[in-house]
């Protein structure tokens, strides 16, 4: 009979990368039915409630505790589970690089021991990011906030205050950013050069990055924004300070800006701003209708002609070429990536094609009436509730694809692998591992966003997935018009 178990720590923090890669860790373990490792925020106990992994020890928490969560087949697995955790957070430095860091339990302590710092990376419970980011600003840092769940009338006014002080906040909810060639968070290994890159999006930053290495070039910076700095409750504060910075950098030479469409008037401000550069830009407003740009700007449909636009041609427009489908054969993509996801969906509704998104869990694989495409963002919210990203975890993908390869209306899935610091070591490896054996009677097609250069070398994690029958494309964008061709679009 399944039991659930908790064990909090009182008292203990410990960087949510850290905590995801514990919390993969644990939930592999034999017999193990589900796991989360989270601090005690009320939003994380909601989380760890919704997941049916609450017990009464983690419900007392509070919010600077850490809750280790989990519910497993029988008592002697919950609590053989519960000794592995507890060796896995006595030695954390053991999951990877962070061994050789000395820590520090605060940012003044940190900057005592680092006084040539510059910058402060914040990962900590949204409740405690704006605190910890204004203390930074106070010693002169700038900042990246890889944590989410901050309101966003804070971000404002953090981003007001940092400003006022000329010092740069990259996000909340900032994933990716290269700073003098040093990836930060989910980024990826790519040579020095003279591009710079400005992005609302971290996936779309490390397609475009990596799109740009692959061809040869360089990026002399990626400064990631957070997904809502263009918009107009923020104003684009990043975003502009950051077009004043890769000005004022004599490495940079042309830049690239990503984002979904911007509201009108944040669009507007910041193509404004543009114009007054005196070097080229690349515009990619992913999904935003025409718009008029100033003469030193070009636009860019998707993060593929983004790339190309700045001489990565010889990796773009590799379409694999496809067999033609059954007549309503349906596409499913299945994405790790949540601008991957919309980037596709996208390039369907260009081609005329129906599309649903985010189909909610259960039966992820499943859409509404009316006979759809879908593509789904697995790292969206609704699935990674009480479960770790994709992107982490790539055994968050198994039972949508097995449903995918299952349904019989399913001729094409579409799929994407994200590389790069912070990531799974091996998600083509898993990918592989679940494919290997099963009969693949729908296509699969995947990108590979990545390089040779990163963690996970490219090559090899291409290697793994074509031995199995997948069909990989140059980009994610060549992969979503491969599909659509392969429906006679």
């Amino acid at each position: 009979m399944s039991v659930v178990l908790n064990e909090v720590r009182r008292a203990t923090y410990l960087d949510s990368i850290v905590l995801m890669r514990i919390a993969r860790e644990v939930a592999a373990l034999p017999g193990v039915e589900e796991a989360g490792l989270m601090i005690g925020t009320p939003a994380n106990k909601e989380i760890l409630r919704d997941a049916g992994i609450l017990g009464p020890e983690g419900g007392s928490a509070e919010p600077g505790d850490l809750i280790l969560a989990l519910r497993a087949a029988d008592a002697q697995a919950g609590q053989a589970t519960l000794a592995a955790a507890r060796r896995l957070l006595d030695q954390p430095g053991g999951l990877g690089a962070t061994a050789a860091i000395e820590s520090s339990r605060t940012i003044r302590a940190a900057v005592q021991r680092l006084p040539a710092a510059n910058l402060a990376l914040i990962s900590v419970p949204g409740d405690f990011a704006v605190t910890e980011a204004r203390k930074a600003l106070e010693f002169g840092l700038h900042v990246m906030i890889f944590s989410d769940n901050v309101p966003i009338a804070d971000e404002a006014a953090l981003k007001r205050d940092a400003r006022a002080r000329g010092r740069l906040v990259m996000g909340p909810d900032c994933g990716t950013a290269i700073i003098g060639g040093v990836p930060l968070g989910f980024a990826n290994t790519v040579p020095r050069g003279d591009i710079g890159i400005i992005g609302a999006s971290g996936t779309g930053i490390q397609e475009v990055s990596c799109l740009v290495a692959r061809a040869g070039r360089g990026v002399s910076h990626a400064i990631g924004t957070g997904g809502r700095d263009l918009k107009a409750e923020v104003g684009a504060i990043t975003t502009l300070m950051a077009i004043d910075a890769l000005d004022a950098d004599a490495g940079t030479q042309h830049v690239v800006l990503i984002s979904k469409p911007p509201a009108a008037s944040v669009a507007s401000a910041v193509l404004d701003r543009v114009a007054k550069s005196p070097k080229p830009f690349t515009i990619c407003f992913l999904g935003a209708s025409k718009v008029a740009l100033p003469a030193n700007a070009r636009a860019a449909a998707t993060l593929t002609a983004a790339a190309e636009l700045v001489g990565a041609s010889a990796v773009g427009r590799v379409r694999p070429s496809l067999r033609r489908l059954e007549p309503g054969a349906l596409v499913r993509g299945l994405f790790a990536g949540g601008t991957l996801c919309s980037e596709a969906q996208i390039i369907f509704d260009k081609a005329g094609l129906a599309v649903a998104s985010n189909v909610p869990v259960p039966g992820a694989s499943a859409v509404p009436a009316g006979h759809e495409h879908a593509m789904i963002d697995l790292g969206d919210d609704a699935f990674t509730r009480g479960r770790p990203h994709p992107m982490f975890e790539p055994a968050v993908r198994d039972g949508p694809l097995a449903e995918a390869l299952a349904d019989p209306r399913v001729g094409l899935i579409l799929l994407d692998v994200v590389l790069g610091h912070g990531g799974h070591p091996d998600p083509a490896g898993h990918l592989a591992a679940f494919l290997s054996g099963r009969k693949l009677r729908p296509v699969i097609v995947a990108s590979v966003v990545g390089t040779d250069a990163d963690p996970q070398p490219r090559d090899e994690q291409v290697r793994k997935l074509t031995e199995v029958g997948v069909i990989v494309a140059a980009s994610n964008a060549d992969a979503a018009e491969a599909a659509i061709a392969a429906l006679g679009r």
